[in-house]
C-alpha cells in the first residue's frame, strides 16, 4: 500500500510474494533460457530463492551491502565479496542477477561492472528486481513495477531488524 504522500509503500508477504511471481512470468515469457540465478543478499535472497525454485536452477549468492546508517534507511560505502557461493564450482555461462531493487542503480551498475571484468565464464547476464525507483539509473533487463515517487519500501521481514534474541524470548516466554 503506498501512502498518500508517495513517501512509503508498506508491502505485505502476500503482496511481496505475487510480484515475485509476476517477475518469474515476465522472466519466462521473454523466452530466454539462463543457467544459474546470481541472488545479491540480502535483498535478492527471498526472490532469488524462489525463482530459482521455480525455474529448477541452482542458486548462487554474492554478498553486498551499503545500507547500514540509520537502521538500514541511509545508503552508504558499497561493500562486494570478493567471492560468490555457487554449488556447481565457478559461475559460468547464462547468469540471472536478481535483486529485489533497483534504487539508486549504484550497486546494480557496480556489480554488472565486477562480473563482466572478473567473471570471464560468464557468457550472457540479465538482470531481475522486483522494484525499480524512478530515480534509479539502472534498469533490470526484468521488473515488477516501476515506483515513480521514489518511496521507501517496507518489506514484510523488516520488523525482524528490529528485533533482538531477548525480545524474542520474551515474546514465547521462555
Amino acid at each position: 500500500m503506498l501512502t498518500e504522500d508517495g513517501k512509503h509503500l508498506y508491502v505485505s508477504y502476500d503482496e511481496y510474494h505475487n510480484l515475485i511471481e509476476k517477475l518469474a512470468i515476465k522472466i519466462h515469457q521473454s523466452g530466454w533460457e539462463f543457467d544459474t540465478i546470481l541472488c545479491l543478499a540480502r535483498g535478492g535472497m527471498r526472490p532469488g530463492d524462489i525463482l530459482s525454485r521455480i525455474f529448477d536452477k541452482p542458486l548462487a549468492i554474492m554478498s553486498t551491502s551499503s545500507y547500514r546508517a540509520d537502521a538500514g534507511t541511509v545508503q552508504g560505502k558499497l561493500d562486494m565479496a570478493r567471492f560468490i557461493t555457487t554449488p556447481k564450482g565457478e559461475i559460468a555461462g547464462r547468469v540471472l542477477l536478481v535483486d529485489d531493487l533497483a534504487d539508486s542503480g549504484h550497486t546494480l551498475h557496480a556489480v554488472i561492472q565486477q562480473l563482466r571484468s572478473n567473471y570471464q565464464p560468464i557468457t550472457e547476464l540479465r538482470s531481475a528486481v522486483i522494484w525499480t525507483k524512478g530515480v534509479s539509473t539502472f534498469h533490470a533487463d526484468y521488473s515488477v513495477e516501476t515506483l515513480p515517487t521514489n518511496p521507501w519500501i517496507h518489506q514484510p521481514f523488516e520488523s525482524y531488524d528490529a528485533l533482538t534474541p531477548v525480545q524474542l524470548m520474551d515474546k514465547w516466554k521462555i
